[in-house]
């Protein structure tokens, strides 16, 4: 019975892997891991050791992300909002990404590992900066879809509006 229990969890979990990386947010955070990991071994065989900083932060903090909403736990830790830390990472990452790709491709002549790295980082900038634009059209079209509150009245003691205050 724990072996039927242990394999239907790893079975869903799975399940839950492959049904989120088919997903457009799934496959970018996928690639953006994968890219990472890339440009973390092209940078790690370069004379130059000194970029690989990026590339491990960003591949750790996109690999929380991608465990993060594959397992939907977004929904249950409510304290973070996640569309905007997640916007924040890709901004910063993409510009992270872009910054250092472009000085290792500069520098790194004679050096093929660093202007490999360059290159790569370059791509996963753009897939850092693509990424930040879908969830900015995630978050304009929520906030297009969300009104307004029309009503004054409000609980918080606090906090008086006009129909309150009227007499």
């Amino acid at each position: 019975m724990a072996a039927e229990m242990e394999g239907s969890s790893s079975g869903g979990c799975l399940e839950k892997l492959t049904s989120y990386v088919r997903t457009r947010k799934g496959t970018i955070l996928a690639a953006e891991i994968i890219l990472g990991f890339i440009i973390l071994i092209c940078y790690a065989m370069s004379i130059y050791g000194g970029y690989t900083a990026v590339a491990i932060c960003e591949t750790v903090i996109a690999t929380v992300f991608f465990v993060v909403f594959m397992l939907e736990l977004d929904k249950q830790f409510r304290v973070v909002h996640w569309i905007w830390s997640d916007l924040i990472r890709a901004v910063i990452g993409a510009a992270l990404y872009l910054i250092t790709s472009l000085i290792c491709v500069f520098r790194g002549h004679g050096d093929g590992a660093l202007i490999t790295g360059g290159v790569f980082g370059l791509v996963a900038g753009v897939l850092y900066a693509y990424d930040a634009y879908t969830i900015y059209l995630v978050l304009k079209s929520s906030r297009e879809n969300t009104a307004a509150p029309t009503d004054t009245f409000t609980t918080d003691p606090y906090i008086f509006s006009s129909s309150l205050c009227a007499v």
